[in-house]
């Protein structure tokens, strides 16, 4: 496992850079949208159009069934929290890829109350935080962190963004799953590139969701011949309990569909929202002495983190039902865009919002989402971060930002964003 972890691997340069992602998606923006972003928030909590249309930036839509389709957007924290909670007349159905009598592709992600509730339920529990915690950093977490952070005690410096924080999620959530070694990077691109659509030749794509059925589906079949301590093997043994009381063990399409969501979430945000909070606490060196004084401040520095610069600023919803938010009227049909980036900077909630600042009085904020749709992979990503940002101020003292190098910066899309780099000097 440690050499696949240390290999000098260009998947890695392809998969985990953050302004080519945003470039092959066709979403990039040069600038920080956080101002502008924050001006509309202070113009109306709710106003008509797409945030990218409001923001005067040319229009991509995240979602094909956006397309055609009246936009909406709200982004004060009392309007964004009521929507994300709203599963009565908000819809998730705006994730779903495939047509309407296809299974969501991405499963719980795409699902409404109350069939979601009964999908989730049987992979819930193993995300939640004292498993998150306990199962996920013995057995992985904290073994790949030390790993990798023993190879930087070798060098100078480092740049922690492919060295480290690309690293630890990705190979995390496949062998919490159930693959090992090189089976991780070949995955994330195969998955990657089968959901790219518009991004690829067709071909490549229809082959590259070929690769990841064909090795879900290998997976699958070995652990229900021995089962292991893995997310696979939880699933294989767990009981999916319908909406009308009926029960049975779920299907090998279903395991395949958790998987899918769980290795594509797990791979492509934690990491990004790890970079921020590097950035955060190597900008603020006080506040990073703070943690590194003060152990229990860890937490408490990545939500701040993810309430300052969440990697996913804004989540879609289809309005099922014609309803008011925040003064304005919401067709039945139209597409919602909650603006969680604006509402974290609410100043109506929180004190001068657009500093970061993890000594502030701990509420709750949109960064993981809230409601039924709650990020379920919250507790393993912050177990991650945590992980890897106390192991970093452990091996060293004197971690800093490298000043020979260009300053880290927020990019990407406006849909995700990241770090440019995280270069540093480590001694």
């Amino acid at each position: 496992m440690t050499d696949v972890l240390h290999a000098d691997d260009t998947l890695y340069e392809e998969l985990y850079d953050v302004r080519r992602e945003a470039e092959h998606a066709g979403n990039f923006v040069e600038e920080d949208m956080n101002p502008p972003m924050n001006a509309l928030r202070d113009k109306a909590p709710v106003q008509k159009g797409f945030l990218r249309e409001l923001l005067g930036l040319p229009p991509h839509h995240r979602h094909g069934a956006s397309v055609g389709r009246d936009g909406y957007t709200s982004f004060n924290f009392e309007t964004c929290n009521a929507a994300f909670r709203d599963y009565e007349r908000l819809s998730n159905h705006i994730m779903n890829v495939g047509p309407p009598s296809d299974e969501p592709m991405l499963g719980i992600l795409a699902m409404d109350e109350p069939i979601h509730r009964s999908y989730r339920a049987t992979i819930q529990p193993m995300f939640l935080k004292p498993k998150a915690f306990t199962w996920w950093r013995t057995r992985w977490i904290d073994e790949m962190v030390e790993a990798l952070v023993d190879r930087l005690k070798k060098q100078d410096r480092a740049e922690l963004n492919l060295q480290l924080c690309a690293r630890i999620p990705v190979h995390t959530i496949t062998r919490a799953v159930g693959m090992e070694g090189d089976d991780a990077l070949t995955f994330r691109n195969a998955l990657v590139r089968g959901s790219a659509t518009g991004r690829v030749t067709p071909q490549t794509m229809m082959e590259s969701y070929a690769t990841v059925a064909r090795m879900l589906s290998e997976l699958i079949a070995a652990r229900r011949v021995e089962p292991r301590d893995d997310l696979v093997s939880a699933l294989i043994a767990e009981e999916l309990e319908l909406p009308d009381g009926a029960k049975r063990p779920l299907t090998d399409n279903e395991i395949a569909t958790h998987c899918r969501l769980v290795l594509l979430a797990g791979g492509g945000t934690s990491w990004r929202q790890m970079g921020i909070t590097f950035w955060a606490l190597l900008t603020h060196p006080e506040q990073l002495e703070a943690v590194r004084a003060d152990r229990s401040l860890m937490e408490r520095a990545v939500d701040e983190g993810a309430r300052w610069n969440p990697t996913d600023p804004v989540f879609s919803r289809l309005v099922s039902q014609d309803h008011e938010l925040g003064g304005v009227h919401l067709p039945a049909g139209g597409v919602l865009e909650i603006c969680l980036a604006a509402a974290n900077r609410d100043p109506a909630r929180w004190d001068n919002p657009d500093a970061y600042d993890l000594h502030r009085r701990p509420q709750a904020h949109l960064g993981f989402g809230v409601g039924p749709h709650q990020c379920l992979g919250m507790n393993v990503g912050k177990a991650e971060i945590m992980s890897a940002v106390g192991a970093m101020l452990d091996a060293f003292p004197n971690l800093r930002l490298d000043p020979d190098e260009p300053a880290p910066f927020l990019t990407g899309g406006l849909e995700q964003r990241g770090m440019s780099a995280i270069p540093v000097l480590l001694k």
